[in-house]
């Protein structure tokens, strides 16, 4: 299969390259430099005209223009120019690629949709979203575009991601932010952080849910993607086994979260890592973040 992915050098994209490489697809990167590696490569930006897509078996949309590090508030001063790069840049990609007739797409969408819910709510599948911040408004958006279009597309509706980035693709420069550096960082050092908990998924489950929608290609539709409620006091527990020291710990998170209900892909077969994958990574986590 020939994959076009967008955002591919990015945290979560490398994931998905990653994933698409392992199915043995013929992957091209779609980003604003050439990312060498193992895949082919067209020029693109979200506030520019998208390449022709034409020979294409699926699209694949990661790219999101945001502060590093940030999806809600992302946007940054510039709510426009957000709006502008990820919105219209998106659905004119959307259009590119139907006109192509590029028979499937797939969407990185975000759990951000229902955010205007109360924490605590279950959120299914058939939830109608809610979106109250910037973000998840800009997703739902998407997701709505996609949706119009005479393609079979789908909206991976993410939850936090987690994992130690793929190393398939080479990278130029270090990257502006890492999953838990500061987190790490602040507690080898000494400080506590303050209690918290959210839902995550690690990337490489990201990826082998999309490989398991491309294999049973079930009808157009949103899907959930979400794996383990982590709690901070839960990453530094790992932290510290691995480190064989002791870190301060936050009490235990008693927030409510709303944690999306993944329906579609357990009728799939789906089973990701969860607690025991984070707990086999974290040695390797901390050494690339120069921390052992």
């Amino acid at each position: 299969m020939r994959v076009a992915i967008t955002g591919a050098t990015g945290y979560v994209g490398r994931f998905l390259v990653a994933g698409a490489l392992g199915e043995g697809h013929s992957v091209t990167a779609l980003t604003r430099a050439a990312p060498g590696g193992p895949v082919g490569y067209l020029p693109f930006d979200l506030g520019s005209p998208p390449p022709d897509l034409s020979g294409f078996d699926l699209l694949i949309h990661a790219a999101f223009a945001h502060e590093p590090g940030r999806y809600r508030g992302g946007e940054g001063d510039d709510p426009d120019g957000f709006i502008a790069r990820n919105l219209d840049g998106t659905r004119r990609l959307f259009d590119a690629a139907a006109a192509a007739e590029v028979p499937r797409i797939a969407f990185l969408s975000s759990r951000a949709v229902f955010d205007g819910l109360p924490a605590g709510t279950s959120l299914s599948e058939d939830l109608a979203p809610a979106p109250a911040s910037l973000y998840g408004r800009a997703k739902l958006a998407a997701e709505e575009h996609l949706a119009a279009l005479p393609v079979t597309g789908w909206s991976l509706r993410a939850t936090g991601i987690l994992g130690l980035e793929p190393s398939d693709l080479p990278r130029v420069r270090p990257a502006p932010w890492r999953k838990w550096e500061t987190l790490l960082r602040d507690a080898i050092g000494g400080r506590a952080p303050e209690p918290r908990r959210g839902s995550e998924v690690h990337g490489a489950d990201l990826a082998a849910a999309l490989a398991l929608i491309l294999r049973h290609a079930p009808p157009s539709r949103p899907v959930h993607v979400s794996d383990v409620l982590l709690d901070t006091r839960e990453i530094l527990v790992e932290a510290a086994r691995a480190l064989g020291r002791d870190l301060p710990l936050p009490p235990p998170s008693e927030a409510p979260v709303s944690v999306l209900d993944c329906g579609t892909l357990r009728g799939l077969g789906w089973r990701p890592g969860g607690r025991a994958r984070l707990a086999e990574e974290m040695p390797a986590l901390l050494a690339a973040y120069g921390l052992t």
